[in-house]
């Protein structure tokens, strides 16, 4: 059985390239537009003060979103399931170090001795 002259495996060079001139230069002027507005929200008024974590993780998200559509070229497309699977089991991997690192911090600090009992043993 001979192979198909386009089958080939995910990710396997010999394909047409993912990106463009003009594809490189949308995802630049969004991360830079992202970036700016980050900066800007900061710096300035314009956003409410105690909202300003929530903005900026939006912000963040949307940067992560274009820098893997426009320079990952991470789609939909039947050559990016591993690529998809791949970046979803770095995400958890990812979520439960850091989920696991707070927890174990936030039960160091409940259960440790206060600083007055720790003074007092060392006289």
């Amino acid at each position: 059985m001979q192979p198909e002259k386009n089958d080939r495996a995910p990710g396997a060079a010999g394909g047409a390239p993912n990106g463009s001139v003009l594809s490189y230069t949308v995802g630049l002027v969004f991360a830079l537009l992202l970036t700016g507005t980050s900066f800007l929200i900061t710096k300035t008024n314009l956003f409410w003060g105690p909202g300003l974590p929530v903005g900026l993780a939006v912000l963040a998200i949307a940067q992560m979103g274009v820098h893997l559509v426009f320079f990952l070229h991470i789609g939909t497309g039947p050559d990016n399931t591993n690529n998809v699977l791949a970046l979803a089991f770095g995400i958890l991997i990812v979520t439960l170090v850091v989920s696991g690192s707070l927890w174990i911090m936030a039960h160091l600090n409940a259960n440790m001795m206060p600083a007055s009992a720790i003074m007092e043993m060392s006289h």
